[in-house]
């Protein structure tokens, strides 16, 4: 994902009710109206939230007759995720150091009676 288009995405997500409005078509295809009804905004207001998506790559809006539906494009969270996995490293590499800091201490608390010091490392899959 390029600079660019990584800007527009992230800051169409920035908004907490595009989150929601991606998490809801995250399980499927849904009309303009129902999307709509979890949020106390007025439908002008849904009708730019989702072109904000739209113009990020996030969602496509067709017309069927009197109906608008959206759907998510999921390439575009493939591409968001590809991007987020990239940091994944650096997080390692955090979490290595603290795992080292945390087992330099455990001999010290040992000594001094205090207690020791349990920490579990997650793997990501």
């Amino acid at each position: 994902m390029q600079t660019d288009q990584l800007d527009v995405v992230l800051s169409a997500l920035a908004d907490p009710i595009r989150r929601r409005i991606v998490e809801r078509l995250g399980k499927g295809e849904a009309t303009v109206t129902d999307l709509s009804e979890p949020f106390d905004v007025s439908a002008p207001a849904i009708s730019r939230h989702l072109g904000v998506l739209e113009r990020a790559g996030l969602i496509t809006r067709e017309r069927h007759g009197t109906w608008r539906t959206c759907r998510l494009r999921p390439e575009a969270i493939a591409d968001l995720g590809t991007w987020l996995g990239g940091l994944q490293p650096v997080w390692d590499r955090r979490f290595d150091g603290l795992e080292a800091v945390l087992a330099a201490q455990q001999p010290v608390a040992l000594a001094t009676g205090a207690r020791p010091v349990t920490h579990h490392h997650q793997e990501s899959s």
